[in-house]
């Protein structure tokens, strides 16, 4: 197990984005030492659905401030958020099937989370330090 660590090259220099973001790499943090400390079920299972909440709580954020400058990428950003949504709630539903949470869905959730940051995140950041 391996803590995921904020550092400068997850930040979109955008404040309250990076703020966000901070928080879920915390959770995603929580979680992972949950899985690999055998916690129990019902406890990774609030972390898991925290995690999700907070994630999807951070993505209508994104949106709004999408809508708010006029985001020429809104549809493309906002269909991404959707797909990351249905991926990871597909991950949950396999967990309640399983009971359990492998290495697999941890790597998962650790790309899932950065791979956004560094892909759309930074370019929604880039534009939105230029207006606000």
């Amino acid at each position: 197990m391996k803590d995921l660590i904020w550092d400068e090259s997850l930040s979109v220099q955008v404040d309250e984005i990076d703020e966000d973001h901070r928080r879920l790499i915390d959770l995603f943090n929580i979680l992972s030492h949950a899985v690999a400390e055998n916690d129990s079920l019902i406890y990774v299972e609030a972390v898991l659905e925290e995690l999700i909440s907070c994630t999807v709580w951070h993505f209508r954020h994104e949106e709004r401030l999408m809508i708010k400058y006029n985001y020429g990428d809104y549809p493309e950003h906002k269909a991404d958020h959707e797909a990351l949504i249905d991926s990871v709630r597909d991950l949950q539903k396999r967990f309640r099937a399983a009971g359990k949470l492998s290495d697999e869905d941890i790597s998962f959730l650790e790309h899932w989370l950065t791979g956004h940051i560094l892909s759309a995140d930074m370019k929604l950041g880039a534009f939105l330090g230029e207006i606000i």
